[in-house]
């Protein structure tokens, strides 16, 4: 039974998935007041437990505390209600790279009463639309600096009525800086429930309609509660670095969510690459990394030539399965694991993860407090250890699709299928195989393209690789290996050879590629995630 409702305008409400469709939520030990606002939590309530001096922000040549970002979100939600005319339960658009700007416009919407869509600044016009209409969106904050999209969005939009801007800088010239500056610094938030919704995630889904999530104010402090306080246990000496855009529920809970929870400080970077953030971590000393396997690749070749990150004490991996062999190195070389989790947009955040005290090479872990998982077949009965089949999830965050009829496809009896297919070893622990729709059958073997790609990285000549599934008239498929090289390695048919074979020595002979493409670069998303849908057209 959901709690009261602050929205006036109940457009998102409205569009709930039916009971019956949505997956069990296991709330106990997640108890709320029936009103709760995250934006006021991670804020004016934060300067209220006395860390109103402590370092909230670092980005853009600028250090913010907690009182400065408290007031300076609250003079702009006093212009977003007072002068556009925001309404709790209004949807309000971000766009907007990674900058203290951007997570101050997402608290002042929040505390507005709005549902917000962060967006990354990659998409186009088209894609922009998408959302636009799906989401019903009058008004969109956008940095001044990426404009030009969606002013062409909102030319040919029926909904998306005002585009304001923002100065993403530190120098606050723009039209909503200019509006905020006169505002008061006390704001009397919007008296949201925490059953509102707070936030629509969009999934990044390679083709179709774009599906939206919907995320209650409640559910923005469980993953900070849970994930952030059992299994990294953050404190308010932490600094928090990362690369994935504030627009992903990965990196809007890693680098917003749980810092601010806690009193710690996010340092911000609008192009994440691995040389940046390797800059940064050693200039503020940060000591949790959110960011995929292929960045802490290269920050381990950074260590061998002299590149300081002993400050880190978390690094935590999640995007893409993480390489027993890139977990291997960064332990040896750091004393320390590498927490490889497995989240979801659908989930909000991270729900299987391993931890300090606990964590194995090759393996997801165990589910975080609160969570239930099981491995389970077509029919949904649960699998024997070591039998690889979908992924079945439960806990205190679910799938909610924003009216949407494949809601049926991710929730089945109570529980949220991922799309992943793991198994699980006698001991309990989670062990990813592959994407539901990347496993490879050749010859009526079925072949998990990860183990085939940690196989390759385990080879010194290898930097990257990427394995797909490619038809095959007489096998139905085989494995196809993309393989970038490291450097003063040739790629010549010796070299298909000696990988061939090193695979064959490493795992089962079956599963090794039977074609070897070598390539300059894999294609990637802004997280650094690699996209096999490009590799396979």
């Amino acid at each position: 039974m959901l709690g009261p409702s602050g929205h006036s305008d109940s457009f998102t409400r409205d569009r709930l998935p039916p009971e019956a469709a949505q997956p069990a939520f296991l709330l106990d030990g997640f108890d709320y007041p029936d009103w709760l606002n995250i934006g006021v939590e991670l804020t004016d309530r934060m300067v209220e437990k006395g860390f109103g001096d402590h370092v909230a922000l670092i980005g853009n040549g600028r250090v913010r505390t907690y009182k400065e970002l408290t007031d300076w979100s609250n003079r702009i939600a006093h212009a977003l209600v007072e002068d556009y005319g925001v309404k709790p339960g209004n949807r309000v658009m971000i766009r907007s790279a990674n900058n203290p700007a951007m997570v101050a416009c997402w608290l002042a919407a929040t505390k507005a009463g709005a549902v917000v869509v962060n967006t990354m600044p990659m998409l186009r016009a088209g894609e922009l639309g998408q959302i636009v209409d799906k989401a019903e969106i009058g008004l969109a904050l956008c940095d001044t600096r990426l404009m030009d999209e969606i002013e062409a969005c909102e030319r040919a939009s029926r909904h998306l009525h005002r585009v304001v801007g923002f100065d993403g800088t530190a120098n606050h010239e723009a039209e909503l800086d200019r509006a905020a500056l006169g505002k008061p610094v006390r704001f009397q938030a919007a008296r949201t429930g925490r059953d509102d919704v707070a936030l629509l995630g969009f999934t990044s889904g390679t083709t179709g309609e774009p599906k939206a999530t919907m995320h209650f104010h409640r559910d923005l402090l469980i993953i900070a509660d849970g994930y952030a306080r059992e299994v990294l246990q953050v404190t308010p000496e932490d600094v928090f670095v990362g690369s994935p855009p504030l627009a992903f529920t990965f990196g809007l809970g890693g680098l917003a969510v749980f810092p601010l929870r806690f009193g710690a400080a996010a340092a911000l970077l609008e192009q994440a690459s691995p040389p940046n953030m390797i800059e940064l971590i050693q200039k503020y000393r940060a000591t949790v990394c959110f960011t995929a396997p292929t960045a802490y690749r290269v920050m381990l070749k950074a260590m061998d030539e002299g590149a300081d990150l002993s400050s880190l004490r978390a690094a935590v991996s999640a995007g893409e399965t993480l390489p027993a062999p890139v977990y291997e190195e960064w332990m040896q070389k750091t004393g320390k694991p590498m927490l490889d989790g497995i989240g979801a947009t659908e989930m909000l955040h991270i729900f299987l993860t391993n931890r300090f005290d606990d964590h194995r090479p090759g393996c997801t872990g165990r589910p975080v407090t609160g969570y239930q998982a099981r491995i389970v077949g077509p029919d949904m009965a649960e699998l024997p250890r070591g039998e690889v089949g979908r992924l079945a999830v439960r806990g205190p965050t679910g799938c909610r699709y924003l009216a949407d009829k494949r809601q049926g496809n991710y929730v089945k009896d109570g529980w949220n299928l991922t799309g992943d297919s793991f198994w699980q070893d006698d001991e309990g622990r989670f062990h990813f195989a592959a994407r539901s729709d990347d496993m490879i059958i050749s010859a009526g073997y079925n072949i998990a393209g990860p183990e085939v790609e940690a196989a390759l990285l385990s080879h010194p000549a290898v930097l990257e690789s990427a394995v797909i599934g490619v038809p095959d008239t007489e096998r139905g498929q085989i494995v196809e290996a993309h393989v970038v090289l490291a450097p003063g390695h040739d790629p010549d048919p010796d070299m298909v050879k000696i990988l061939q074979n090193h695979v064959k020595m490493t795992i089962a002979p079956y599963k090794y590629p039977r074609r070897i493409i070598f390539t300059d670069a894999l294609p990637k998303t802004q997280t650094g995630k690699i996209q096999r849908f490009r590799l396979r057209t």
